[in-house]
């Protein structure tokens, strides 16, 4: 995953409220309605975020068959591997190495005192 891509989708679910509705999410399927009972929101708000969150890939929505006046929303399984294949490697731990910089000498000169 390019990194302007993952600071996008990282970006997006540095809102709380994003945030919020991403985790009801990943407990399944639910439409703006549903989401916006359980956060006490408008559904309006709800689905600017949800718009958002479209946007970066994160979530999709997939009408419903029987009435398709309604949207129903669920996490991008594809996408949610690919972020968490990528956060697991940006932060792995064993990929910190003990290095000892090499800074050029002259760039480290002090000025002599008069």
């Amino acid at each position: 995953m390019k990194s302007q891509y993952l600071a996008k989708i990282l970006k997006a679910l540095s809102d709380p409220t994003r945030l919020r509705i991403f985790d009801i999410l990943m407990g399944g399927m639910h439409c703006n309605c549903e989401i916006s009972e359980q956060l006490d929101l408008s559904l309006s708000l709800v689905s600017h975020h949800l718009r958002i969150l479209r946007e970066v890939g994160l979530v999709q929505g997939q009408r419903d068959p029987n009435d398709a006046r309604w949207i129903h929303y669920s996490v991008n399984q594809n996408a949610l591997a690919e972020l968490s294949q990528a956060l697991g490697h940006l932060l792995d731990a064993n990929r910190i190495r003990l290095r000892v910089p090499q800074c050029r000498s002259t760039e480290l000169q002090t000025i002599p005192r008069t």
